[in-house]
C-alpha cells in the first residue's frame, strides 16, 4: 500500500480519521462503461461514504464536444461544484465503485482547474466496505461555497499535439487500454472505432499500476511498471486510454512518482480511432 499524500491518493485509515473534517469534501466519481452493466448514481443512492456528493463524469463535462466526457470549461466547473457545496479551502477525497478507476479522472479534472487539496481513495469503495466501514443512503445537506479555478493548460493534450508527438518523439505516449486493445486484436467497446494504437506509443495497462488488493503500488512498484513498459521517466509523457478516463490514472501515478512533465490526451483512442486520415499501429 501506498503512503498517504492528501494532494494524490489516501487510505482507507486517513479518511476514517479525517471524515468527521468541517473542510473535508468527499465525491463519488464512480462511473461505469455500458458493457459493465452498472448504474453509477443508483449505486450511490443505495449506499455512499457518509457526506460523500456524487460527481457525474458525464454531466461535468463539454457538451460542446461530441466526444464522451471532455473536460469541462472553467465556468462549468465552477458552477457544478459550487453547487455540490465543493470550494476554496476544502480538502477533496474522490472514490469510485471499482477501486480506482473513474476517481482519477475526477482527480485530473481538479488539477486541470488549478485545485491540487485533492486525493484518490486508495482501494476506492470495495475496500472501504470490505473493512466494514460506514455508508449512509441519503445526500448531505449542501451549503453553496464560493470556488475559484486557474485552468493548467500544460495538463492537458489535442489530436493535433499528439499527432505531433507521435510522430517527432519529443514526448512519449502511454497508453493505459489493455494489451489486446493497443495490439488491435480486440474489438473497441465504442462502435465505430479502428483497432490499434497511436504510432509510437507504448502500452502500461493501467491495472499493472495495483497489488493484488486493489491498491496502488508503491514508489519503487511504479517505477518498475513503468520501466517494463519501456518509458522513461526521465522524459515527458502524455497519457492515453479509450476515452480519457484511465489514462488519468497513468498520470496519478506519474504525480506520485514526481514526475514533472505528463499531460493527458482527453480525446484519447475515441478520438484518434475515428478519423480515418490519422495513421494507426498494430501489433
Amino acid at each position: 500500500m501506498a503512503a498517504d499524500d492528501p494532494r494524490t491518493l489516501v487510505s482507507t485509515d486517513w479518511l476514517a480519521a479525517h471524515l468527521s473534517d468541517p473542510d473535508l469534501r468527499i465525491l463519488d466519481g464512480s462511473y461505469y462503461l455500458p458493457q459493465m452493466g452498472r448504474d453509477a448514481r443508483a449505486e450511490y443512492a443505495e449506499g455512499h461514504i457518509p457526506g460523500a456528493r456524487f460527481f457525474d463524469i458525464d454531466e461535468v463535462s463539454d457538451h460542446r464536444s461530441d466526444l464522451p466526457h471532455m473536460a469541462p470549461p472553467p465556468e462549468k466547473f465552477i458552477s457544478r461544484m459550487r453547487a455540490m457545496g465543493v470550494g476554496d479551502g476544502h480538502q477533496v477525497v474522490v472514490y469510485d465503485g471499482m477501486g480506482i478507476f473513474s476517481a482519477a479522472r475526477v482527480w485530473w479534472t481538479f488539477r486541470l482547474m488549478g485545485k491540487t487539496d485533492v486525493a484518490v481513495l486508495d482501494g476506492g469503495l470495495p475496500k472501504w466496505k470490505a473493512e466494514g466501514r460506514p455508508l449512509e443512503d441519503m445526500p448531505p445537506v449542501v451549503r453553496d461555497r464560493h470556488i475559484t479555478v486557474q485552468r493548467q493548460a500544460h495538463l492537458v493534450r489535442d489530436v493535433a499535439q499528439v499527432a505531433a508527438a507521435s510522430k517527432l518523439g519529443d514526448w512519449q505516449i502511454v497508453d493505459a487500454r489493455s494489451a489486446d486493445r493497443f495490439r488491435g486484436d480486440a474489438e473497441e467497446p465504442r462502435a465505430g472505432l479502428r483497432a490499434g494504437h497511436i504510432p509510437n506509443s507504448l502500452n502500461l495497462p493501467f491495472g499493472q499500476l495495483f497489488d493484488a488488493d486493489g491498491t496502488m503500488k508503491d514508489a519503487d512498484g511504479l517505477r518498475a511498471a513503468f520501466d517494463q513498459a519501456g518509458v522513461d521517466l526521465d522524459r515527458p509523457v502524455i497519457t492515453s486510454c479509450g476515452s480519457g478516463v484511465t489514462a488519468a490514472i497513468l498520470s496519478l501515478a506519474l504525480e506520485r512518482l514526481g514526475h514533472p512533465k505528463h499531460s493527458l490526451y482527453d480525446g484519447s483512442w475515441t478520438e484518434w480511432g475515428m478519423y480515418p486520415d490519422l495513421p494507426i499501429g498494430k501489433g
